[in-house]
């Protein structure tokens, strides 16, 4: 015992066994050097984790989605402890580039997983499931359960694609019946209702991750990544949203009163919410595939690319190159050929895949990659342009340190390539031989604009609300009994749309949407639709364009590219306001320039809504 040692060694065995207290520069230094290796130690995680997470998407089966849970649960088990070990540097005076990076790193995490290990498995499990659970949802004749071969699934079963295509072909003129169209709208919502107590014990496990690192729940974490109080972030989405919304009720007024002249008062009432299932789209968020019927103007020259994209024969690849030319036009580099030979561009006819599209880095170190399965049609077309957006973000910053290696905020990586497609005119559509007539006239500017304004603006709304029902979840406003009421409520509130007929609690048909039970924040989207228009603006600025925002093509000009290029490069590393200041001289977001495109539309449908009782 150190009492029966002479004085001197007792103290001097104290004083080794006792760490003497550290001066704030010492302790900077410590910040310093633990961030270096959380980064380090983040990448090899985070590639292990992204590899798994790859190929059980593109090989679905119980051994793959397994492998990606366990890679999962090591990152998520890393990056929580990581965040409650920074907590020792907060209030410290740091370097600029370490205080950013802790803040990043404390932000970093979509599913913060408890410290106790069983519950972080257990989460990371369900959100292995949920993700699997949808990618091999189907829609089965009664008494045949899915999953006994691939063959014999797709001669009884009909997946996402078969029945979102009976919705999507209801918006053509002799398209199927609106009872058709329910039937698929119903059978694919079915196929969620499995995952509701999943879902739920996700949202308790996530929930007791959130506050271990000192949030109140898992919404309000995920509304602490915008460098702003949760508040003050949820404050500037309704702030974005009341710029919007006027524009948004105009073209909903228009397009109701055309679906009751279509479908009959019975179907679709003048005065109420638009049924879910007749606006051409599984979830109602995006209108486009109902133009030919609500097109303000028969007899302009047609809009569709669609038949011109299936005449040219072109695979996934084909459809892929055509929007790789248009960033190189800008002076961005080819994609990699590890791009072409490792990417997925169709669906296997053996093995299920998650076909929904996403881009991909899996090293951060420029592995880039796409997994769609391209259909020749315009919607993925415009996808396609949308996706590689991300993939050129990527490149653009994949050599700045790991927790750089993201997007200024969520919102501004789904901007860019939807920044980018607007510029897809109908001009530059017949330079490609995918419209044979340019539209010349005022007529022909206002089906362009409702043509665009059904995919863009009718998203808005939906955009804001998935996110706001998650919040509401998370934060215990919602029960769970209540979880598909209040889904119906906001999606009336916000849509203007419901569902044919009621919808019960059996159900959960949000998880009919792929970034619920993926947990893809959804906010991001609806930034990115004010974004890409601020985006736009300041292109075609930096190009020299002048007349209407609308008629702006930027394709070809190394002038807008090298503006783009300039933010892009900045990934994470400065404040988002700084990134944007980098491209449009704004440091906040701004829905003006979306008002700006849509403003001879918008004065058309005020004229044709007059006398219409618009709003439900």
């Amino acid at each position: 015992m150190i009492s029966s040692l002479p004085m001197s060694l007792a103290l001097a065995l104290l004083c080794a066994a006792t760490p003497p207290p550290q001066n704030d520069a010492a302790k900077a230094e410590q910040a310093k050097a633990f961030i270096t290796r959380v980064e380090a130690e983040l990448q090899r995680l985070s590639v292990r984790s992204a590899t798994a997470s790859w190929i059980a998407a593109t090989h679905i089966t119980d051994d793959t989605e397994q492998a990606s849970a366990w890679a999962s649960e090591d990152v998520m088990a890393f990056v929580s402890k990581s965040i409650k070990e920074s907590m020792q540097y907060k209030g410290l005076k740091l370097d600029p580039d370490t205080e950013r990076k802790l803040m990043l790193l404390r932000v970093s995490g979509a599913l913060p997983a408890p410290s106790d290990p069983a519950k972080r498995a257990e989460l990371a499990g369900l959100a292995a499931k949920l993700e699997g659970m949808y990618g091999k949802g189907k829609s089965c004749p009664k008494g045949y359960t899915p999953g006994q071969s691939p063959e014999e699934d797709r001669k009884r079963c009909r997946d996402l694609g078969q029945l979102s295509a009976v919705i999507e072909a209801g918006g053509k003129r002799n398209g199927p019946s609106a009872e058709a169209q329910l039937e698929a709208w119903r059978a694919w919502h079915e196929t969620s209702k499995e995952m509701r107590p999943h879902y739920e014990r996700l949202v308790t496990l996530a929930n007791e991750g959130a506050r271990e690192i000192g949030s109140d729940d898992l919404g309000q974490y995920w509304r602490s990544m915008f460098e702003m109080s949760p508040e003050a972030f949820e404050q500037e989405t309704d702030r974005l949203w009341g710029q919007l919304k006027p524009l948004y009720d105009d073209l909903h007024c228009y397009v109701r009163r055309r679906l009751s002249e279509k479908y009959g008062k019975t179907v679709v009432t003048p005065t109420g919410p638009i049924p879910a299932h007749l606006l051409g789209n599984m979830w109602a968020q995006e209108w486009n595939n109902i133009y030919p019927l609500v097109e303000p103007y028969s007899g302009q020259p047609s809009l569709d690319v669609t038949k011109k994209l299936q005449a040219k024969k072109l695979d996934g690849r084909g459809l892929v190159r055509i929007g790789e030319t248009f960033f190189t036009s800008l002076g961005f580099e080819k994609l990699p050929p590890t791009f072409w030979t490792r990417s997925l561009f169709a669906k296997p006819p053996d093995r299920e895949v998650v076909c929904h599209a996403s881009a991909w880095d899996l090293t951060f170190a420029n592995d880039l990659r796409i997994k769609m399965c391209v259909k020749q049609d315009e919607e993925d077309f415009h996808t396609v342009h949308h996706e590689l957006g991300h993939n050129y973000y990527y490149n653009s910053y994949y050599r700045l340190p790991m927790l750089y290696q993201q997007g200024a905020h969520e919102g501004f990586h789904e901007a860019v390539g939807d920044a980018l497609t607007l510029s897809i005119t109908p001009a530059y559509l017949k330079q490609l031989g995918l419209l044979d007539t340019v539209p010349k006239d005022d007529k022909g500017l206002i089906n362009v604009q409702m043509k665009d304004a059904l995919e863009k603006v009718a998203f808005v709304p939906f955009g804001k609300l998935v996110d706001q029902w998650r919040w509401d979840v998370m934060g215990g406003k919602v029960k769970p009994s209540e979880y598909n009421k209040h889904w119906w409520a906001l999606r009336l509130k916000f849509q203007g749309v419901a569902p044919a007929g009621e919808r019960d609690e059996t159900s959960f048909d949000p998880g009919a949407k792929y970034h619920v039970p993926a947990n893809v924040s959804y906010t991001r989207y609806f930034l990115a639709r004010v974004l890409q228009y601020q985006f736009f603006r300041a292109m075609c600025q930096a190009a020299g364009h002048t007349g209407p925002l609308a008629s702006c093509n930027l394709y070809g000009n190394a002038a807008a590219g090298a503006k783009l290029k300039s933010m892009l490069a900045l990934g994470a590393s400065k404040p988002w306001p700084d990134a944007l200041e980098t491209l449009t001289g704004q440091r906040q977001m701004d829905a003006t320039a979306m008002l700006e495109y849509f403003q001879p539309l918008q004065g058309w449908l005020k004229t044709q809504n007059q006398g219409q009782k618009c709003g439900w």
